[in-house]
């Protein structure tokens, strides 16, 4: 498998774009403003998107996608979520006030886009891609991803913050290879985080101490302004490890 980073930024600017990884050609985890990044013919391939959750940042790009790409494909894009954020994304984006509903659209026979639901630790099987929703801790209802090639796996935490449940399944993985976490404030900010459910450095330090095996660590979600400083807290905090800052257009192959 390989993975692309599109956006992984805490907010946008001239290099700057919100979350969305792009695996091999056909898979989004999540359609931030990164997506926009694609050319056409990129953007024609992706057949399924799976969704963290709800939050603006990581689905703005989903109705542009699909209005975009929708006549020119043989089959529907497909949203990935839990029933919760399905929910949300029927009720508040797709909901011919915000956005037509495209499962609609032109027909509910063969419409430009569908839903699949997914569950906590049900593992979706593309073509030996394996994909587990995992365990996230956040203001709406949201998980992350567990990527899954056979060889090794990435883990990506989606936002969160202090996330037990989560370490008790990473901790059982016998091949993972890269973790990506979030950090979305830096310390003078811990109140935010707390109340956003997000991480900072100190929460973030205290997360990591949970995780019993190795593994490279990647931070994304860091807001502009404040992310060098964030990072150098984060690793003035985290000893065991070494966390990176995650990059636009960095590719991880496992």
């Amino acid at each position: 498998m390989r993975l692309r980073v599109l956006g992984c930024s805490g907010g946008i600017g001239s290099d700057s774009d919100t979350t969305s990884l792009l695996v091999d050609t056909d898979i989004l985890i999540d359609a931030g403003t990164g997506l926009g990044n694609l050319k056409l013919d990129e953007l024609v391939q992706i057949d399924h998107i799976f969704v963290t959750h709800s939050h603006l940042d990581h689905i703005a790009f989903i109705p542009f996608l699909v209005d975009t790409v929708g006549f020119l494909r043989k089959k529907p894009v497909t949203v990935c979520a839990t029933q919760d954020t399905i929910n949300i994304l029927r009720d508040h984006l797709f909901n011919w006030l915000v956005w037509p509903d495209f499962t609609k659209i032109p027909n509910a026979e063969e419409p430009y886009m569908q839903y699949e639901v997914i569950s906590l630790g049900e593992t979706i099987d593309l073509d030996g891609r394996m994909i587990t929703p995992l365990p996230a801790n956040h203001v709406v209802p949201a998980v992350g991803y567990q990527l899954n090639s056979g060889r090794a796996s990435l883990v990506f935490t989606g936002d969160t913050t202090t996330n037990d449940p989560l370490w008790s399944v990473v901790n059982t993985m016998g091949n993972l290879k890269y973790l990506i976490i979030e950090a979305a404030f830096c310390e003078a900010k811990r109140d935010i985080a707390v109340r956003s459910k997000h991480l900072c450095p100190s929460l973030l330090c205290a997360e990591l101490d949970k995780l019993k095996i190795d593994a490279e660590i990647y931070v994304t979600h860091l807001k502009q302004g404040e992310d060098e400083l964030t990072m150098r807290e984060i690793q003035a905090c985290v000893k065991r490890f070494k966390p990176r800052r995650l990059l636009k257009n960095q590719i991880f192959d496992f």
